[in-house]
């Protein structure tokens, strides 16, 4: 699939984003979705994924609470509604996909590597 990342901006801390990632090309709904971040000079990082049906999802320490990740099927979409922004959450934030089978373990897919196709990343900002 391909992915389109959208939604980023400047906010001020305690702010809220919502970032969205439509795919094309291939079967949305058979992939497990994800967030990354990279920020300057620092490695990409998880940040949170959901399986195929949405029911289930798995989040970085530090945003949860914070962040939802959720799916829309007939869309084609996956979105990360981001509450609470704080400074360390800037970074580029970037979706990513993996075909799965149907029942997997969200808890198994947080690595870089274990996703296969990209977005291009959306810049999000937290300033003052």
């Amino acid at each position: 699939v391909q992915l389109q990342a959208s939604g980023g901006g400047l906010v001020q801390p305690g702010g809220s984003l919502r970032l969205s990632c439509t795919a094309s090309g291939g079967s949305f709904s058979r992939h497990l979705m994800g967030w990354f971040r990279q920020a300057p000079g620092k490695e990409r990082e998880f940040v949170a994924n959901i399986n195929r049906s949405g029911g289930s999802t798995y989040y970085k320490d530090s945003v949860k609470g914070r962040f939802t990740i959720s799916r829309d099927n007939d869309k084609n979409t996956v979105y990360l509604q981001m509450n609470s922004l704080r400074f360390e959450d800037a970074a580029i934030y970037y979706c990513a996909a993996r075909h799965t089978i149907l029942s997997v373990a969200v808890t198994d897919y947080y690595r870089v590597d274990d996703f296969r196709s990209w977005g291009q990343g959306t810049q999000v900002t937290v300033s003052s």
